[in-house]
């Protein structure tokens, strides 16, 4: 009977004691969790960075090392590079989390005014506590303003904005709406590759089907309906596709979907019946001459009622990227365009289970989407810290792509938008065989010995996806530009050094 039972949990026979007393091993062991989580990667804060902060540490310690410090590049967090916030936003948080401060006149007038506005929307007054589930009714209505306004006139309901923790926590929750079935019904999600990591350990975590659609590095990572179709066709055999996920402008590519673009993905999913997520949280940062940011819903809406009333949309924006770069307040939205009724209301149940977003990061979500306006005290600043901030990006995106194209075996595509450079490496066939002798990735390889080398923390192309014997490593443009220069410097002479190597 031990043996029995000890199937019957999941735990070894040679577990339970013949007594039937309790099991002597624990529970929860690596052969008794859950086996997706044992699926999920996240490469933005794997190997690479675990061991960029062991060096930073024994550099604290005083040891030697072939450099003086670990810069790091590996993920989208702005100010931890060195952005400064906004003052506004701030000003008015500090506001909202110490209203006593509504009283000290070094605050400008209009920060006080929203700080008022939005403490007034909280239970209490106070931002510590519990919010409506899909958020404050005050902050839906704004975003709902700005959408309306960014697309032209575009009718907004705020009744479609539900507020979210980050664009991540709004991505997962429409996916676990998205996901059912088994075997061959199992819901397939098409997803860019190379993609953000956050969807394909979200897929696995959910048990869904990963669906490989390769943008086409040769046309600037520009999105092909051909390859779609493929991607589509192919997929069908053995799961059952219902979701089409695009990021515009792209991570970790930085390219800049055109308008045309935008219509064929459209027109394709209308016609293969998938619901379509956008996300859109780099709406802001659009630095290439020509190009221009288009959401998904304006474009949907201007194709007229044919597509506007059927095509299922969600879509996403953050607090954490463009010029704000508040990634630890969590704060985001996302829009439901054409959602069966009863599935929103189970929408707005699943969110409800969570309670609400943090209620600061929905704060500074309504400052984003309502700034200083013309005539008000802050508005000169806000719009001098806006346009540095931007405008410091894009020459960092310009300084990225120039310098990596100068050195022979990298390629560098044009940094049309976002905050990242997705460059293609040549590895010598010989580090490839190395690499492969010690269970590595050709392209974790190098970057490992680019940290160990020079202190440049990136992350390996691998990490993100890319074509059968290609390889790319990926690197935020985020430091300051003294320090970028630095690292642009170290990762020339390191390639060339490796190249010399293993020639």
């Amino acid at each position: 009977m031990a043996g029995l039972t000890a199937a019957r949990c999941g735990l070894p026979k040679e577990s339970v004691a013949e007594n039937g007393a309790s099991p002597r091993g624990k529970v929860l062991t690596i052969d008794t969790m859950n086996p997706t989580v044992k699926m999920v990667e996240y490469a933005v804060r794997g190997p690479i960075v675990q061991r960029a902060v062991e060096l930073e540490k024994e550099l604290s310690e005083g040891r030697k090392k072939p450099f003086q410090e670990v810069i790091k590049a590996n993920i989208g967090d702005a100010h931890a590079m060195g952005q400064q916030p906004i003052t506004f936003f701030r000003q008015v948080l500090a506001l909202c989390s110490y209203p006593e401060l509504l009283n000290d006149n070094t605050f400008p007038e209009d920060a006080k005014s929203r700080a008022r506005r939005i403490l007034q929307s909280c239970g209490g007054n106070s931002m510590g506590s519990y919010s409506a589930s899909q958020g404050i009714d005050s902050v839906r209505q704004d975003v709902a303003r700005y959408v309306q306004q960014r697309d032209g006139g575009v009718y907004c309901d705020p009744d479609n904005i539900y507020l979210t923790t980050g664009a991540s926590d709004g991505i997962v929750t429409m996916l676990k709406l998205l996901v059912c079935g088994e075997g061959l019904a199992r819901t397939g999600v098409m997803i860019s590759i190379p993609q953000y990591p956050l969807y394909s350990a979200a897929l696995a975590e959910l048990g869904a089907v990963q669906i490989n659609y390769y943008l086409n590095e040769e046309a600037c990572w520009s999105m092909d309906i051909s390859e779609l179709q493929r991607a589509l066709n192919e997929a069908r055999g053995h799961c059952n596709p219902r979701a089409l996920c695009v990021i515009n402008p792209g991570n970790p590519t930085g390219q800049v979907q055109n308008r045309k673009c935008i219509e064929d993905v459209i027109r394709f999913a209308a016609k293969e019946r998938l619901f379509l997520m956008a996300d859109e949280v780099y709406q802001d940062n659009v630095y290439a001459d020509g190009c221009q940011f288009h959401s998904f819903k304006k474009v949907l809406f201007e194709m007229g009622p044919e597509y506007s009333n059927t095509v299922e949309l969600a879509s996403f924006h953050s607090t954490s990227k463009c010029y704000m770069g508040e990634c630890g307040f969590r704060g985001g939205y996302m829009e439901i365009i054409n959602m069966d009724d009863d599935v929103k209301a189970q929408l707005t149940k699943l969110v409800s289970v969570r309670l609400c977003p943090p209620v600061p990061g929905q704060a500074l979500m309504d400052l984003v989407v309502n700034p200083p306006q013309p005539g008000e005290a802050s508005y000169d600043k806000f719009i001098k810290e806006r346009t540095a901030t931007l405008s410091a990006l894009a020459d960092k995106a310009k300084l990225t792509e120039e310098v990596l194209n100068t050195v022979p075996g990298i390629s560098c595509n044009p940094v049309q938008g976002a905050m990242y450079s997705f460059p293609r490496i040549s590895i010598p066939e010989k580090a490839v065989n190395e690499a492969a002798g010690k269970g590595q990735q050709p392209d974790m390889f190098y970057c490992m010995r680019l940290l160990e080398e020079t202190g440049i923390c990136l992350v390996p192309g691998s990490g993100f996806g890319q074509k059968d014997g290609t390889y790319h490593f990926r690197m935020t443009i985020l430091p300051p530009t003294d320090k970028l220069k630095i690292l642009l410097s170290k990762v020339k002479e390191f390639h060339q050094r490796f190249t010399k190597q293993y020639s």
